[in-house]
């Protein structure tokens, strides 16, 4: 696939879902059940009206049943199921209509809250469609009135999956097929911002009423051994906090905890709800307003803007003696921020840490939210 975008100075190659390779490899196979002949490559237009013409690869051809594969390519996406092999196998059934189910490598749903019913595949609505309205355009050509039978598979996809969210999700034995547009955009900040909402969203639909929220993988550890809580229960968001506040008031969560270190929640005290560095740095800035509150002295808050961890800046507040003081006004800053964010539906509570000095402080609330996530 010869599509760019261009992204922070770099010419990025777009591909092509799970999703395109099943309605695509489908569509190869109805073909040539339908037809006879074999086909070696196939067109679909994507939902995002990009034209794909896709080599068929793994062709079989028996009297009842016509198998064939499209290699996925995600294009300079780092995506676990590049190069894998999408399987559709079709074949004719008695009644009508077209039937769309999973094979090898391809997950089980079995929590609510997915795009599909616990029991099915994980072959989310937009696929489904894509593979129906190709193989009703293949029909329409053949004159074939009868219904189609679409197995989709992945040989490899058990072992990819281990790799994905999807365990996390309840998501068992394989990969989902997956896009909404059927190209893969690289380093795509709304693929993240939908994975965060799929989980949000199955967690509210098990019957959650507060949710644990952390950016990443610091986060997840402090939850663990710091905090002492099944870090599972965790939703990691990235640096997508303002967004995945954003959904928790949208699904009607009734507390939302919020636990992270102090160099990435320190820039909520500023209304920076999108914590990724490229939006901007005030965490000196913030510390040393909130420093000068507490009468820090002016060596001390020169040497505080030079810092260049948040870590770093806490021994010098330490040494000011004002450290305590100044994390407790920076606490009641955060959560005044998710407050505002929030509109104080669902209530919001905050845990600050950090790996140097541990737990820095948490809201009056953090205790009861452990207490109602744990036994939910």
């Amino acid at each position: 696939m010869e599509l760019f975008v261009e992204k922070e100075g770099k010419r990025l190659r777009l591909g092509y879902t799970t999703g395109s390779c099943a309605a695509a490899a489908a569509k190869a196979a109805a073909w040539m059940l339908l037809t006879g002949r074999r086909k070696e490559r196939v067109q679909i237009v994507t939902p995002k009206g990009i034209e794909l013409d896709l080599q068929v690869l793994d062709t079989c051809i028996r009297p009842d049943r016509v198998s064939c594969a499209i290699e996925k390519d995600s294009g300079d996406d780092p995506d676990v199921t590049k190069g894998t092999h999408i399987v559709a196998t079709v074949s004719r059934t008695e009644g009508p209509g077209i039937e769309v189910d999973g094979g090898q490598g391809i997950g089980r749903v079995t929590k609510g809250g997915l795009d599909q019913p616990v029991g099915s595949a994980a072959i989310n609505s937009v696929p489904r469609q894509m593979i129906r309205e190709n193989l009703e355009e293949v029909c329409r050509t053949a004159d074939y009135h009868g219904g189609l039978s679409v197995v989709i598979s992945a040989p490899e996809g058990e072992a990819l999956a281990k790799k994905t969210f999807n365990p996390r999700l309840g998501i068992q034995g394989g990969i989902s097929i997956l896009g909404t547009t059927g190209i893969v955009e690289p380093m795509s900040e709304q693929s993240l911002v939908d994975t965060i909402r799929v989980e949000l969203r199955q967690r509210r639909a098990g019957g959650a009423r507060y949710v644990l929220l952390t950016p990443g993988n610091y986060g997840s550890d402090f939850i663990e051994y710091g905090l002492r809580l099944d870090r599972e229960k965790a939703v990691l968001v990235s640096n997508f906090i303002g967004a995945a506040l954003d959904m928790c008031r949208e699904l009607g969560f009734e507390g939302v905890l919020l636990v992270g270190h102090i160099g990435k929640l320190v820039k909520l005290a500023g209304g920076m709800f999108n914590t990724h560095s490229k939006y901007g740095d005030c965490r000196m800035e913030i510390l040393a307003a909130q420093a000068a509150c507490q009468g820090i002295s002016l060596q001390g808050a020169r040497e505080l803007l030079d810092c260049v961890s948040c870590d770093e800046g806490l021994r010098i507040l330490q040494r000011e003696g004002i450290c305590e003081q100044v994390l407790q006004g920076l606490l009641e800053r955060i959560h005044k921020q998710l407050d505002l964010r929030l509109g104080g539906e669902p209530e919001a509570g905050v845990c600050l840490f950090s790996k140097v000095y541990g737990l820095l402080g948490q809201t009056p609330n953090a205790n009861q939210f452990m207490k109602e996530i744990m036994e939910e």
